[in-house]
């Protein structure tokens, strides 16, 4: 559906885009992530068509309508959100006013060849464009991004930016388009209605088959809403995969400590399934390492388990402890550096603790 084939696009020297080739499939959710300057924007830029890249292809596959949502149009006066979404309809309205006026013709006793012909062609394209189902059309949207009636009703103007988004969004949804490029479409909601409208999106998204292309800063949003998170750092993609490979699979040292929380820490892989760090050695899933080859090892917080100090592979103190709702997070010193701990068990600061960790829990790196 779009590809991108070794895109470069440099700014004053430096390459905000460098190298980059992908290949968008359909009916997909794209996530890009990545701090600011990472090359996200711009290459949002070029694929919208606002900016113009030095090097590479960008190709969108022939009758493939693109959406953009990251500036809100502006709608005549008077336009309420009801006006907004029947919008994406223009095309088919002008039919029906066409088929309406040839139904009075043919009712004042036109018959003619070219007339009836007309009639026929333009009532079998407006039952395939759906023309006879457009109120369900606006209500399935409607319901989806939680507008209701009354807000249906409003003027378009007098939205917040939030609620704006979210209209146009479905006005984009309901034109039948095939790309949609979204840049930070929920943030300008509050936590909770982001988190709702994250799983109406995905839900309309896989109904109505559309592929999102999804600019985003947040990470639990890109984990979220995507099937495909691509991580940018200093241009280039440092990684491609489904969130749960982004997460539990990090190929380097920056996805791992940007996706999530991680303890990452230098050892030592001296032979396949085994591998030593903080003076301790693990047991562990990875191979095909050169024997004593300097590695560097993931362990997210989440995955280390709180024992008796008799019990750990490692034994800390604890420095600190944090309620989090569902988890404690705790700051634990051990074998001088700090770990982080998510769980469920509570400590307190000053207690001894042992750390247990299983081999699945560890996630080996090739030092960058």
């Amino acid at each position: 559906m779009l590809n991108i084939q070794h895109l470069t696009k440099t700014y004053s020297g430096k390459k905000a885009v460098d190298d980059l080739s992908l290949h968008i499939a359909p009916g997909e959710i794209y996530g890009f992530i990545g701090h600011n300057g990472a090359g996200k924007t711009t290459l949002f830029r070029i694929l919208t068509g606002e900016l113009d890249y030095d090097e590479g292809q960008v190709m969108v596959a022939p009758d493939r309508r693109v959406g953009l949502i990251s500036q809100i149009p502006v709608y005549p006066d008077g336009y309420t959100v009801e006006d907004v979404l029947r919008s994406a309809f223009e095309r088919m309205f002008r039919m029906k006013a066409e088929m309406d006026r040839l139904t009075e013709q043919m009712a004042a006793g036109d018959s003619s060849s070219q007339t009836l012909k007309r009639y026929g062609e333009l009532t079998a394209r407006f039952e395939g464009l759906g023309g006879y189902d457009t109120d369900t059309a606006v209500n399935k949207v409607a319901n989806g991004l939680s507008i209701d009636t009354e807000m249906r009703q409003r003027l378009f103007d007098q939205l917040s930016g939030g609620e704006k988004t979210r209209v146009n969004l479905g006005r984009l949804i309901l034109e039948d388009t095939d790309i949609l490029l979204l840049d930070e479409p929920l943030g300008a909601l509050d936590l909770k209605l982001r988190k709702e409208m994250q799983l109406e999106l995905k839900r309309l998204q896989r109904e109505m088959n559309i592929t999102f292309i999804y600019v985003t800063h947040d990470q639990e949003e890109a984990l979220t809403m995507s099937d495909t998170v691509v991580v940018m750092n200093g241009g280039k993609v440092q990684q491609i995969g489904t969130p749960e490979d982004i997460y539990n699979e990090p190929k380097n040292a920056f996805v791992a400590d940007f996706i999530g929380d991680s303890n990452i820490v230098d050892g030592v892989m001296h032979r396949d399934f085994l591998v030593s760090f903080s003076g301790v050695e693990f047991p562990c899933v990875d191979r095909g390492f050169a024997r004593e080859q300097s590695v560097q090892v993931v362990v997210r917080p989440e995955d280390i388990e709180v024992v008796s100090p008799m019990e750990g592979q490692l034994v800390g103190v604890v420095n600190d402890v944090i309620f989090k709702g569902v988890h404690f997070e705790m700051h634990v010193e051990c074998e001088g550096r700090e770990w982080l701990i998510h769980s469920t068990r509570a400590c307190t600061p000053g207690e001894t603790i042992g750390m247990k960790i299983g081999p699945n829990e560890i996630h080996i790196m090739a030092r960058s």
